[in-house]
């Protein structure tokens, strides 16, 4: 049966089903190919979490998906999995609490003080926080999100691959500001905001705040506020929100949410999905300093099958700010008029 055409119990064993694949999968390949490291992280089952009023588990609070782990695995690496001597190979260029050195001749662990924003440079590594260490699930060390497929990459489909290519293309040829890419125009850049919710150069942190009917999941990326309706139906097949119509429930002490009727644009996002795709997502409290995150995308329009990740949420220090993104920014409309210069200029040379 369908992803797509599975019932909310149904979507829960699917779930269950799949983790208990992955799980046994990513195990097998650990044990052949690299031995686990042993961290200290409590089972889920033998963690009780904190509760709200209404007896459901707590996510409230700011959290950060921070992480040099990203969507899919990099081609550096094997495995998803790494040992402890990988792991200290591989962060030794991301110690704690230095930020990377950058392409505008910036120094790693030297910060900016502001002088040198007047010089035309300063952003790229000023506002850069993508994390220092790689994400744990289950004890180990992750390469990817993506756990399925095997390979963690997103499993575009021929008619897909030549659907992003054809945006691209699109967008490369734009002359107007309402068709150049989402991100420069400050509308979306998903893979933050999601569904799926993604780490990224920057803005990685989330509010989560619950009541008996709704989750709100705040972004600090463009500032959207998720609006999660619980134990409804999606009622919006007619209307296609930006970030798609999300509802969801509570499976024991985890909370699944179901996101659908995305809006034809976020075809042109960072992870495409179509107004026929569907996002699962399961948030629980595995510990008091972690809440194990697992996500399945389907999108026949884009993807040759569902594909799964786990990822995780860690406490963040502080508040989560009002986004700011085209304040003072003058870019995109000097180029764009830079442009139309060049082609006036180009008439009346003829």
């Amino acid at each position: 049966m369908s992803f797509l055409a599975l019932s909310p119990a149904q979507h829960s064993a699917h779930f269950i089903t799949l983790s208990s694949v992955f799980f046994r999968t990513a195990l097998l390949g650990a044990l052949v190919c690299v031995a686990i490291p042993a961290l200290a992280q409590p089972a889920a089952q033998a963690y009780e979490p904190p509760r709200t009023v209404y007896g459901r588990p707590d996510l409230q609070g700011t959290w950060s998906n921070a992480s040099i782990t990203t969507l899919e695995r990099n081609g550096r690496y094997e495995r998803l999995t790494l040992s402890d001597d990988e792991i200290a190979r591989a962060t030794s260029q991301h110690p704690q609490n230095v930020r990377l050195a950058t392409d505008d001749n910036m120094v790693a662990g030297e910060l900016p003080d502001g002088t040198d924003l007047s010089r035309g440079r300063g952003y790229n590594a000023f506002w850069i926080d993508p994390g220092t260490q790689f994400g744990v699930i289950d004890g180990e060390y992750r390469t990817s999100w993506i756990v399925e497929p095997a390979d963690g990459r997103i499993p575009y489909s021929e008619q897909g691959e030549q659907l992003r290519s054809a945006l691209r293309n699109k967008n490369a040829g734009s002359d107007g500001p309402e068709a150049r890419p989402l991100a420069e125009r400050c509308i979306s850049t998903n893979m933050r905001v999601g569904p799926p919710m993604i780490n990224g150069l920057y803005n990685n942190n989330y509010e989560i705040i619950q009541t008996e009917d709704y989750v709100v999941i705040r972004t600090e990326m463009v500032s959207h506020a998720r609006i999660v309706r619980l134990n409804q139906e999606h009622q919006m097949d007619t209307i296609k929100p930006m970030f798609g119509e999300s509802v969801g429930y509570w499976d024991g002490d985890t909370l699944v949410v179901e996101t659908t009727n995305f809006h034809p644009l976020q075809e042109e996002a960072s992870i495409s999905l179509s107004p026929q795709g569907r996002v699962l997502e399961q948030f629980t409290r595995v510990s008091a300093e972690q809440i194990l995150y697992e996500f399945t995308v389907e999108d026949p329009r884009y993807y040759s099958q569902p594909w799964h990740g786990e990822a995780r949420f860690l406490p963040a220090a502080g508040n989560v700010f009002e986004f700011a993104c085209h304040e003072g920014n003058y870019a995109l409309g000097a180029i764009l008029g830079g442009a139309r210069r060049e082609e006036l200029q180009q008439e009346l040379e003829r």
